[in-house]
């Protein structure tokens, strides 16, 4: 029987990254759908349940994309609150590729660091990739500072993990001022950049003073990177006894990562692939 990915993209046009890692990723046929949003992504759930009988449901699986993390995260609960008993399907999200990217990122620092009791620093952390970025490194046993322009911002997102992991060791930090960024910075071993595009948020000069920084990770691909210093490629390069990695160092294992997520899907029909259970995958591939 034919494996089919239901991809539910609550932009307007249906991603053509997601569609064609899909494809890459082995799924035999793809349906594809724009503009899905919790209002009317029920009858597609309907069709994707009510055509197969339950011991064949685990050929059919729905991946959820999008610009949007939090569309995707609503639209991931009406999906999951659509099915019932036996009639179900797996379900991934990965909006803007945040769970995957993340997992990644993790998994970059894990090579080198033990993250059970790890002081790291996420810049950009109120985004959607730095958000999945603390949270991951949270639920290792991480204490992990969260940092945005303003804390308030910071604040936000640190609730937002606690109600997902309640011992969550997240502290918010403000990053506005040079005198705040040095002072979020001081004492950690792990800093990754998850900002905007186009955007340094640590320059060289500062970073080469931190003492015990380890390991830097930046996620921006568009020059200005966000780690002055680090280059788009990097992987593991050794900087003054610092490991850096850029984006595109990283990307490879998102790739990875996220193949290996939708193949997943297809082991049975009862899967919801969030952060938790990308990363666990994640975790599975070394």
């Amino acid at each position: 029987m034919k494996t089919i990915l239901m991809q539910f993209d609550t932009d307007a046009s249906p991603s053509t990254f997601d569609r064609v890692v899909a494809v890459d990723a082995g799924a035999d046929e793809l349906f594809s759908y724009g503009g899905i949003s919790p209002e009317n992504v029920t009858g597609l759930v309907h069709g994707a349940i009510f055509t197969r009988g339950p011991k064949d449901l685990k050929h059919t699986a729905i991946f959820i994309g999008g610009s949007h993390v939090s569309a995707g995260e609503a639209l991931l609960k009406q999906v999951v609150d659509t099915f019932f008993g036996p009639m179900r399907v797996s379900v991934m999200m990965d909006s803007n590729g945040s769970n995957t990217t993340a997992a990644a990122a993790v998994l970059a620092a894990k090579k080198h660091l033990s993250l059970d009791g790890l002081s790291a620093l996420v810049l950009g952390g109120t985004g959607p990739v730095g958000h999945r970025v603390a949270q991951i490194l949270a639920s290792q046993g991480s204490t992990v500072r969260v940092a945005s322009r303003t804390k308030d911002r910071a604040e936000q997102t640190v609730a937002a993990i606690r109600t997902a992991i309640p011992k969550a060791q997240v502290v918010p930090v403000a990053t506005g001022t040079e005198a705040e960024l040095l002072a979020a910075a001081s004492g950690v071993s792990l800093i990754v950049a998850a900002g905007a595009a186009g955007v340094e948020l640590l320059s060289e000069a500062t970073w080469r003073t931190l003492t015990d920084l380890c390991v830097l990770i930046d996620l921006n691909a568009v020059p200005p990177l966000g780690l002055g210093g680090v280059q788009v490629m990097d992987k593991g390069v050794e900087r003054q006894g610092i490991f850096c990695y850029g984006a595109l160092g990283v990307g490879g294992t998102k790739m990875k990562v996220h193949k290996a997520a939708i193949a997943k899907l297809f082991e049975s029909n009862d899967q919801v692939l969030d952060t938790a259970a990308i990363y666990a995958i994640a975790e599975t591939l070394g």
